[in-house]
C-alpha cells in the first residue's frame, strides 16, 4: 500500500515508516519540520491543519491509506487541542473522500477514557471519559471518523495507544506500555484488516498487568508480542504510584492538568 503518514517525523512516526516500509508498504512522509535522516521516500512539510496544503498532497499523490500520527502529544487550551487533533482530522478525512482514499489509521489515546477510575479491564465499549483538553480532541477526533465512516463508507480505526516507549519506567507503564515493535503491528493489522468500518482498539502490549482489554485488537488482526513484565526488574517504587493507578489516564487525571479551556488576555 502507498500510505501517507503525517507525523513522520515524531517519536511514533519515526517507527512506524521504517516498521512500515519493511513491510512492503510504500511511505509518504508528511510534517511540519524536515524529513528525518535516513529517510529517503517522497516528504511534504506542511502543516495538516492547513485543508489546502492537505488537499495539493492528495492531488500530487496516488494514495492507498492514511496513518494519521500528527498532533500535539500534551495538553494545551481547548483551541488549540481542537485545532490540532479534530481539525487535522477533518482536513484529512474531507481530501480522502475527494480523492477515494478509504482507510485512515489514526493515533487516538488512552486520554480519551482517562478520567475513568482503575478498576475491572476496560473494554471499547467504555464512554468517552477525556481527562483532559487533549482527551477532548482524541475523543472529538473519533466522533468526525465515525461521522465520515457511516456517511462516506471509511474505513477508520482508532489506536488508543498507552505508553509508547522503548521499555517502562514507572509501575503505570508495566500496564500501559507500547513496544516499538507492537506498535508497529498493531498500526499494519489497522491498515491491513478487512472493512472494520470504525473500531476503536487499545494499543498496548500484551502486558501481564494491562488495565485494557486486547480482544478488539485481535479481532482486527493486531497479534502483540511483547510484555513489560520483562522489564519489571528495573522499575523502581515512587511515591506517585498509588496516585497514578487511581484512574486509567495516570497523572493527566489528576490536578495538576487542571485549566480553564480558554487563555484570556
Amino acid at each position: 500500500m502507498r500510505v501517507l503518514v503525517t507525523g513522520a517525523a515524531g517519536s511514533i512516526g519515526r517507527v512506524v515508516t521504517v516498521g512500515l516500509a519493511d513491510r512492503g508498504h510504500e511511505i509518504v512522509g508528511l510534517d511540519r519540520v524536515p524529513a528525518p535522516d535516513g529517510f529517503d521516500g517522497p516528504w511534504h512539510l506542511i502543516d495538516c491543519a492547513d485543508p489546502d496544503a492537505v488537499a495539493s498532497v492528495f492531488a500530487e499523490t496516488d494514495l492507498d491509506a492514511v496513518v494519521h500520527l500528527a498532533g500535539h502529544p500534551g495538553e494545551s487550551n481547548l483551541p488549540d487541542s481542537l485545532t490540532s487533533h479534530v481539525v487535522t482530522t477533518a482536513a484529512l478525512l474531507d481530501a480522502m473522500v475527494e480523492h477515494d482514499v478509504t482507510r485512515i489509521v489514526y493515533a487516538g489515546s488512552n486520554h480519551a477514557v482517562g478520567r475513568t477510575p482503575r478498576q475491572e479491564t476496560l473494554t471499547e465499549q467504555a464512554r468517552p471519559r477525556p481527562d483532559t483538553f487533549y482527551g477532548v480532541g482524541k475523543v472529538a477526533a473519533e466522533a468526525v471518523m465515525s461521522l465520515y465512516a457511516d456517511r462516506y463508507g471509511i474505513d477508520a480505526v482508532s489506536c488508543r495507544i498507552g505508553s509508547f516507549l522503548p521499555q517502562p519506567e514507572t509501575l503505570r507503564n508495566l500496564s500501559t506500555w507500547l513496544s516499538p515493535d507492537d506498535c508497529v503491528r498493531m498500526v499494519d493489522a489497522a491498515l491491513t484488516t478487512t472493512a472494520p468500518g470504525f473500531a476503536v482498539l487499545y494499543g498496548v502490549s500484551a502486558n501481564t498487568r494491562a488495565w485494557w482489554d486486547l480482544e478488539p485488537g485481535r479481532w482486527l488482526g493486531y497479534e502483540p508480542q511483547d510484555d513489560a513484565e520483562e522489564f519489571a526488574g528495573t522499575v523502581a517504587t515512587r511515591g506517585e504510584d498509588e496516585s497514578e493507578a487511581a484512574y486509567v489516564g495516570g497523572p493527566f487525571a489528576l490536578s495538576e492538568f487542571y485549566r480553564p479551556a480558554l487563555d484570556r488576555a
